[in-house]
């Protein structure tokens, strides 16, 4: 069993498929822990509604692929279609952060995601559920990594968000 890291995003009807990707994690996969919800400004878009975003773990021996195709599958059923552009609005947006130690492109997925180093929205969810754990590259714990951030313009606060498995 390695310890998967995933991201969640969403900006469209926000708490309802947040909510049901959370489901569908801990209804597959074992030791579902989440960080808390963060509100962002949209990174990249040129109009977009804010996104609500956080980071969960869990255990599991399954390949990068079929956690890809998981992913993948979860995100197309709340409506998202393979050939939608990158900067647009989005229901459920599910992304592989780290698979254990995993580095590299590993079944057609860059292991560990770039975003983790490049936006707040990513970085700050993961070092609050995993300070201690270490970037599989820069070796640096998560949350120095937060600590030696600089956010520039890309704002992000905790919002209230409740959800039971």
């Amino acid at each position: 069993m390695r310890l998967v890291s995933v991201s969640i995003g969403s900006n469209i009807e926000r708490d309802y498929h947040i909510r049901a990707g959370l489901t569908a994690l801990s209804t597959t996969f074992h030791n579902l822990r989440i960080s808390r919800v963060y509100e962002s400004e949209p990174v990249g878009f040129e109009d977009g509604r804010n996104f609500y975003n956080l980071v969960a773990t869990f255990e599991s021996d399954w390949s990068v692929a079929e956690l890809q195709a998981w992913c993948k599958r979860i995100e197309h059923e709340h409506g998202r279609q393979p050939d939608t552009p990158k900067f647009s609005p989005r229901k459920l947006d599910i992304d592989l952060l780290t698979v254990g130690s995993l580095v590299g492109n590993i079944d057609g997925v860059k292991l560990p995601r770039d975003e983790i180093l490049h936006h707040a929205f990513v970085l700050r969810p993961l070092a609050e559920l995993l300070p201690e754990a270490s970037h599989p590259v820069d070796g640096r714990c998560y949350a120095e990594l937060w600590s030696c951030f600089n956010p520039g313009i890309q704002r992000l606060w905790p919002v209230v968000f409740d959800w039971q498995p």
